[in-house]
């Protein structure tokens, strides 16, 4: 995957649109009011939950990170994201250290653009279509076909979470 790191001082919703431009991946940020919880980002964009998908950084033993793309109502199976990793230790940073790996503060984190090529583990449950996700910058979300923005990234599709 092309990192976002050659963007120079771009930042925010600016470097995820040119993140995607150089995948040729089609996506729209919208504008969006804060929202305080998943289900409330859902209605204010429209979409069902299951249609908003989370970006988590995770942290590997060795102190290298991942994404896992998990869509709204489920939560990270550790063990099965272990299994599809390979790994025996995995654990969610702390967000001054998510943001020193992405560049991105969270709850605006977006594989698309960030300060460091990760590697992609998407849940198999992320539906076909359209489907929101962070955008870089606090009240913007981010819209792609799921399918696209999953081949552009490289992600890795696997069963890795279980229902909240």
């Amino acid at each position: 995957m092309d990192d976002g790191s050659n963007f120079g001082d771009i930042e925010g919703t600016d470097r995820v649109r040119a993140h995607a431009a150089q995948l040729g991946l089609d996506v729209d940020i919208v504008e969006r009011p804060e929202a305080s919880s998943l289900d409330e980002a859902a209605s204010l964009l429209g979409i069902a939950p299951g249609e908003l998908v989370k970006t988590l950084v995770v942290k590997r033993h060795d102190g290298s990170f991942l994404f896992a793309l998990v869509p709204g109502g489920r939560k990270i199976s550790w063990a099965k994201l272990r299994a599809v990793v390979g790994v025996n230790k995995l654990s969610l940073p702390d967000k001054e250290l998510a943001l020193e790996a992405t560049g991105y503060e969270r709850g605006t984190i977006t594989p698309l653009g960030s300060r460091t090529a990760l590697p992609v583990y998407a849940d198999s449950t992320i539906g076909p279509g359209r489907i929101a996700l962070g955008a870089g910058a606090h009240g913007h979300s981010l819209f792609a076909d799921s399918a696209a923005f999953l081949a552009a990234l490289g992600a890795q599709v696997g069963d890795i979470t279980d229902p909240e």
